[in-house]
């Protein structure tokens, strides 16, 4: 089942049981969809990498506007967006956690052969391709600048 049809079918549950919440992220998600299908070069069609990328585009929006209602100290608009969050992340694959990315971060700089920060190019280029999706950007940069460091 493609994930516009998923939503599609939550969508329906959702304002059945007037679970606003779920509505409002299904809603974000679907219409993230639709402007990605009408772009020039889509043919109407979005491949499943598309899909993921803009899922991670749509949670990393608002865990960027959560930061800044939290710190504006708006707990009514922070708690929309975490509520957007959970829904979001429910189609995205589980995230690794710090230490599997440490992890899989020393093995990428292995594999390159990196020796120090002048290397972090080199790592982050391979890393970001296999933790796509597995892993928050800032997070893999953050860990592989202390790995290239010590």
């Amino acid at each position: 089942m493609s994930l516009e049809t998923e939503v599609m079918s939550l969508m329906k549950d959702a304002m059945k049981n007037k679970d606003e919440a779920l509505l409002r992220g299904l809603r974000a998600i679907k219409a993230e969809i639709i402007k990605a299908k009408t772009e020039p070069g889509a043919n109407g069609e979005i491949s499943a990498d598309a899909e993921m990328k803009l899922l991670q585009k749509l949670v990393k929006q608002r865990k960027d506007s959560l930061a800044i209602f939290e710190q504006q100290g708006r707990a009514d608009l922070a708690t929309k967006e975490s509520e957007e969050i959970a829904v979001i992340e429910k189609f995205l694959p589980a995230q690794m956690s710090e230490v599997e990315v440490k992890t899989a971060l020393e093995a990428i700089i292995a594999q390159v052969g990196a020796a120090g920060p002048q290397d972090l190019g080199k790592v982050m280029g391979v890393a970001s391709k296999q933790l796509a999706g597995k892993a928050d950007g800032k997070m893999i940069a953050a860990i592989t600048k202390e790995l290239l460091t010590t």
